[in-house]
């Protein structure tokens, strides 16, 4: 299932991705920071999706209270509830 979430509080606009099944697949980050955002979608590619879930979530950057890993732990939850 291919998935785009809008992003909210980073400096990336956008999230898309694939889940197929539980595994997460094909990260790609709209603006933000390019390496970082870039070097995420590497770490993730072929992870179970609970698993980034829980290593992303509550990442903060520069006391924004979120993050682009954050922003993908919340639209990979999306994802998984509307499965």
């Amino acid at each position: 299932m291919h998935m785009q979430y809008k992003t909210r509080g980073t400096c990336s606009s956008m999230i898309e991705f694939d889940l197929d099944g539980k595994t997460v697949r094909n990260v790609r980050f709209v603006n933000g920071c390019n390496g970082n955002t870039q070097g995420i979608s590497r770490l993730v590619e072929g992870m179970d999706v609970d698993e980034v879930i829980s290593r992303l979530e509550g990442v903060d950057c520069a006391g924004r209270g979120t993050s682009c890993p954050d922003q993908l732990s919340k639209a990979l939850r999306q994802a998984k509830e509307a499965c």
